[in-house]
């Protein structure tokens, strides 16, 4: 019997997109695969357009809304798997995604966890183009969670594919972060296995620029959760290698951190501020921003620019 793989859907008010997504679970070439789909208490259609699919095999579970990452640990109890595979409720996985990844992962046997190529789009996946992504490369866990903090770079969730072994270690996803709370969890992952392999012939749809989606939040309670984020990886790669290098990273991210959120959350900034002064500093960081905000940055300083430019787009 193949091994089975567990495609975990946490699901909120994502009716418009589930559909697709159920599809392209049900469409794995993979001969042995169970899909778990947790609604964390949608308000929309999302139930109704799950019910139908019930009768093809995938397991439907209700919970009060308690965030993506409680609807992703409950789904995980309920699965069986030797494999996991998460799929957010409006990305798209290719028929083969999976069949490829294990395939690569029987040439390479080890607790390796394996990621794929991705590409962004909206509304139409034929318009995914895809681009170069640093983080889908062959790495040990050291350099590749330096890789992530100094490019400032993202796997999505759907790209991964994961031995249970692994998983199991690594305990479940942190239910209080809402920002970056996949980046701090893979990287968690990573960290304990073997290593990143990329399989490049295996790809994932990643939908973005959603008015709804949790990365584009800017309350203050999402910069403490991105915040945290990166403390928490900080700690576990600090641990594993305390060097010029790790620490470097990890000031580099929290710095540009505290350029994207400035002037918000103050009380966050000050934390952010005396990590990377324990950190070493990141004086090569640079704010980011279009040509103007870098015009105004070399004659009033980074700090009013962002002023003038948060003011501008209000």
């Amino acid at each position: 019997m193949p091994a089975l793989v567990s495609i975990l859907i946490p699901c909120y008010n994502a009716a418009p997109w589930l559909a697709a997504t159920l599809e392209s679970a049900l469409g794995q070439t993979w001969p042995n695969c169970e899909i778990i789909l947790v609604d964390d208490g949608s308000r929309d259609a999302s139930l109704a357009v799950a019910e139908p699919f019930r009768p093809r095999g995938v397991t439907v579970i209700g919970q009060p809304n308690r965030g993506a990452a409680a609807a992703r640990n409950t789904a995980l109890r309920a699965s069986r798997g030797e494999w996991i595979q998460y799929l957010d409720a409006d990305d798209l996985l290719a028929p083969n995604k999976i069949e490829l990844q294990l395939a690569a992962a029987a040439r390479q046997p080890g607790e390796f966890i394996h990621a794929a190529r991705w590409a962004r789009f909206t509304d139409d996946p034929s318009s995914a183009r895809f681009v170069p992504e640093v983080l889908c490369c062959d790495a040990d866990p050291v350099s590749w969670n330096v890789l992530k903090l100094e490019e400032h770079a993202m796997m999505h969730p759907a790209a991964w594919l994961s031995p249970r072994s692994l998983v199991e270690r690594a305990g479940p996803w942190d239910e209080t972060l809402t920002l970056d709370d996949d980046g701090e969890y893979f990287s968690r992952l990573v960290l304990l296995s073997a290593g990143v392999r990329c399989c490049p012939e295996a790809i994932t749809l990643y939908r973005s620029r959603l008015a709804s989606s949790l990365s584009r939040s800017k309350s203050d309670r999402a910069w403490d959760s991105a915040l945290r984020s990166i403390e928490s990886i900080a700690s576990r790669l600090l641990a594993l290698e305390d060097s010029p290098r790790t620490r470097h990273a990890c000031a580099l991210a929290t710095q540009r951190l505290i350029y994207e959120f400035y002037p918000r959350a103050p009380q966050v900034r000050r934390r952010a501020e005396a990590l990377v002064a324990r950190w070493g500093g990141a004086p090569d960081a640079r704010p980011m921003g279009g040509t103007r905000f870098h015009q105004l940055s070399r004659v009033l300083g980074w700090r009013i620019a962002r002023r003038v430019q948060l003011a501008l787009e209000k």
